[in-house]
């Protein structure tokens, strides 16, 4: 009797510990209401925020976009006024969330001087360790 008994808590157990589910990286995202995009000069700075990692140690995130220099007429006047900008690093995951924050700075030649003025399009945020991606308009 006391072997049926055995026998049946370890069935019992092991049904258990097969239907429990296994702690893991939910549903990777980026928090919408967590992003800012801040211009100032010639360096855009990306904060946001990012769930769903799970058990993870760190994420590597990505920005990229397109620098232009714009004359008061709302015109970037040479193909050559524009630059291909990027940032990466590796942020540190707690709770399951991770928070961070890059700077992209353009530099241009001629330098984009006043009147002149620097716009950011195509800015893309990409958790490359996740395969997702955000995109933004111009900044």
């Amino acid at each position: 009797m006391r072997r049926i008994a055995f026998l049946a808590a370890v069935l019992v157990l092991a049904a258990t510990a097969v239907a429990a589910p296994v702690a893991s990286a939910g549903s990777p995202h980026f928090i919408q209401s967590a992003f800012s995009l801040t211009r100032s000069n010639n360096t855009l700075t990306v904060s946001g925020k990012e769930a769903g990692l799970g058990d993870e140690a760190q994420v590597h995130i990505q920005v990229t976009a397109t620098a232009e220099c714009i004359n008061p007429g709302d015109h970037h006047p040479r193909a050559a006024n524009k630059t291909s900008v990027s940032a990466a690093g590796d942020f540190p995951v707690q709770n399951g969330r991770a928070e961070f924050s890059l700077s992209l700075t353009a530099t241009f030649k001629p330098d984009c001087t006043p009147p002149m003025t620097v716009r950011f399009t195509n800015v893309t945020v990409t958790d490359t360790t996740n395969g997702i991606s955000k995109s933004f308009g111009t900044v």
